[in-house]
């Protein structure tokens, strides 16, 4: 993991903690929460670095829909916490932190 800033990249993995159930967040929310400004580190940092115990699928694009690899079990997962998606993506005026 040469070159990556691991203090950032728990900061990140921290924020994905906090997002309430039934609630969702960008890549781009979530990496300025924790003090960065790259929503593609905050993906890698997801794809990478996070265990079971992080609630990885309350993050979203921006657009609502899921990566095509993780869209089943992600709206799976939040639909099971009251997220539902309508044609494959979430209302993120609905979902979305502070929205």
């Amino acid at each position: 993991m040469s070159g990556v800033d691991i203090e950032l990249a728990h900061r990140i993995l921290d924020a994905v903690c906090r997002i309430p159930p039934g609630q969702v967040a960008t890549y781009g929310d979530v990496a300025a929460a924790a003090g960065g400004n790259s929503a593609r580190f905050a993906g890698w940092v997801l794809s990478n670095l996070a265990d079971d115990e992080i609630p990885w699928h309350r993050v979203l694009p921006v657009s609502g829909r899921p990566v095509p690899r993780l869209a089943a079990r992600q709206l799976e997962l939040l639909a099971a916490e009251g997220v539902l998606a309508l044609d494959g993506r979430v209302s993120m005026r609905r979902y979305r932190i502070g929205g």
